[in-house]
């Protein structure tokens, strides 16, 4: 068993220490001043049934972090599996959606396809929270397609599918 005092020496084993709890995976889609923009995130939360409130946290450090963390809407799209290849696209260019999209006129912009659940939310409040910040939204609509989803754990993609 490996044990650490959080601090600079340790952040490696911090990280392999949260990569132990699996999650789902996300793209975040805003228009920002440039247009829409997207940003795969796994940091995506339920917080309240009532009213309907979920939570996402973009890193401060990111070029796209004005557009995310200044949006009054957005839109949270969970990825089903196999779409490996849609979260790495928003993990390195936010502005990349040839093909995906946007529904024209969605304020947020809606990918058309890769997702097997859909929210739409309105920014209720906004917590600076490290190198990251904590969005709340109220879920104004959301979608729900079938299939499994997207799952990244321990620095790696998967499925999963549940028993029975």
């Amino acid at each position: 068993m490996e044990r650490f005092i959080p601090g600079p020496d340790t952040q490696r084993l911090y990280r392999d220490a949260l990569g132990s709890f699996a999650t789902g995976v996300t793209v975040v889609t805003a228009f920002g001043s440039d247009g829409p923009v997207g940003m795969t995130a796994n940091s995506f939360s339920s917080v309240s049934l009532d009213p309907p409130l979920v939570l996402w946290s973009p890193a401060r450090a990111s070029t796209r972090y004005p557009a995310m963390s200044g949006a009054e809407r957005f839109a949270i799209h969970v990825l089903g599996a196999g779409e490996e290849d849609l979260a790495a696209r928003f993990a390195r260019s936010g502005a990349d959606f040839e093909g995906l999209g946007p529904e024209t006129g969605d304020d947020p912009p809606l990918l058309e396809q890769g997702w097997i659940a859909r929210f739409v939310c309105r920014r209720v409040a906004l917590h600076e929270a490290g190198d990251h910040a904590i969005v709340v939204g109220h879920v104004e609509d959301c979608a729900r397609r079938e299939g499994p989803p997207l799952v990244f754990a321990g620095g790696a993609y998967g499925d999963f599918s549940p028993l029975g």
